[in-house]
């Protein structure tokens, strides 16, 4: 397949040659063939051109969840990846919030093999325990050979420190990243959001910022005492940020990410009692929201992510108390993260962290692979459920005004526009 890209702003900020440069870029065989100003083809190229058409390298999403193995009906590898692409994002990470979840190598075979063959990448994530029960360890090793990229239990704190130790022992011997998900259990309790004003004064059950902070506290001096490598997955607090900080500043081999909507939301959100809005870590207070925002330009804060998690709609349609944690994200990530930030910015967050997780980098460059993001910068729209293809609906963002749209991607020797 022959396609040529015609008059494409190219966002490359590491590339001064072609950093906000129009050009004509084509694509052959699943390679970058040339990229000038102009560029003529004969009859058997697909041409596309669309309203201030922009390009990147792929973007890179590190915590997406699916349904498929045992909830398909929230939503299918199939699909899911198929939204990855039409939102822009040419690999994905996949989490261990399945039935069964994956904690064998045959498990991470599986979803590599059901990944296979898309636009979209997939990078499967193992459980870090068996079961994801946080009691034993799961076949890390025999995990990562098969091809997982980081050993986690997903939205599961790791109650037992040494647990957590011997996890940051062992996978040092492979080179293996352990993630753990910011939450002391035993403080959060049956918390539903963010514990404040806006908690008490709703009656609803909170979840402090001190239970983050106690887990990452503890989290890092074990790092600090065994070494090895840690991602702390959705950071939510003031807090947080500090502890990291100081960290990094230590030298430990730390890094983390934050929700896209956590950037955008406050608890001030809650008042509609929408279960949209109850997620985990959950959405917290002006200042938190401020303080993220700092932390990703200061670069404690490495990189964002989605965090898409579709729920059915029968678990979110009840009281707010019994409804599931979740939001989905990927068609809204972009759109949301581009109205806080400027272009060059967002672009720059979209397509960070791979390397944490030993995916491979794309370049926007003749010779190389096809791994490309078409998008509007501009556009400004209020986001509907006409935007989002999906299974699950349960956005966040609904009825929420967001700048820029996604024409779609193009990898693997594929294309999925929108």
């Amino acid at each position: 397949m022959s396609i040529l890209i015609k008059s494409a702003t190219l966002i490359d900020p590491g590339n001064t040659s072609l950093h906000l440069k129009k050009r004509d870029v084509l694509v052959k065989k699943g390679t970058i063939e040339k990229i000038a100003a102009k560029i003529s083809v004969g009859r058997n190229t697909q041409i596309i051109e669309r309203h201030n058409l922009h390009l990147s390298v792929g973007w890179f999403d590190s915590s997406v969840a699916f349904g498929e193995p045992g909830f398909e009906e929230r939503e299918t590898i199939t699909n899911g990846l198929e939204v990855a692409a039409k939102s822009g994002f040419t690999d994905i990470l996949l989490n261990t919030n399945t039935s069964p979840t994956p904690d064998t190598s045959s498990d991470i075979v599986f979803l590599k093999e059901r990944g296979n063959g898309k636009v979209t990448n997939l990078y499967p994530l193992g459980n870090l325990t068996q079961a994801g029960k946080g009691e034993h360890l799961a076949e890390l090793y025999d995990m990562h050979n098969a091809g997982a990229v980081g050993f986690y239990d997903y939205k599961k704190s790791i109650a037992d420190a040494n647990l957590m130790k011997i996890a940051l022992l062992y996978a040092q011997n492979f080179g293996g990243l352990v993630c753990s998900f910011p939450q002391d259990t035993s403080i959060a309790a049956h918390g539903n959001v963010h514990e404040g004003e806006v908690s008490t004064r709703l009656g609803l059950k909170g979840v402090p910022a001190l239970a983050e902070e106690l887990q990452i506290a503890r989290d890092l001096f074990l790092l600090e005492y065994t070494g090895g490598k840690l991602h702390i997955p959705t950071v939510s607090s003031i807090g947080s940020i500090k502890l990291i900080a100081e960290a990094k500043k230590k030298g430990l081999d730390v890094t983390c990410s934050v929700p896209i909507h956590n950037l955008f939301f406050t608890d001030k959100e809650l008042e509609t009692f929408d279960t949209n809005f109850k997620t985990k870590p959950p959405i917290r207070q002006k200042q938190d929201a401020q303080a993220l925002l700092k932390g990703l330009k200061n670069g404690t804060i490495d990189f964002v992510t989605s965090d898409h998690t579709p729920i059915d709609i029968e678990e979110k349609r009840v009281e707010f108390d019994n409804a599931d944690f979740g939001t989905i994200g990927l068609e809204s990530a972009f759109g949301g993260l581009n109205a806080l930030l400027d272009t060059e910015e967002t672009v720059k967050l979209l397509t960070k962290g791979r390397e944490r997780f030993h995916v491979k980098t794309p370049k926007l460059k003749e010779g190389e692979p096809a791994n490309l993001t078409l998008f509007d910068p501009d556009e400004e729209y209020v986001f509907s459920t006409g935007h989002i293809g999906s299974t699950s609906k349960n956005s966040i963002f609904l009825n929420k005004k967001i700048k820029g749209l996604v024409y779609g991607s193009i990898n693997n020797g594929k294309m999925v526009l929108n």
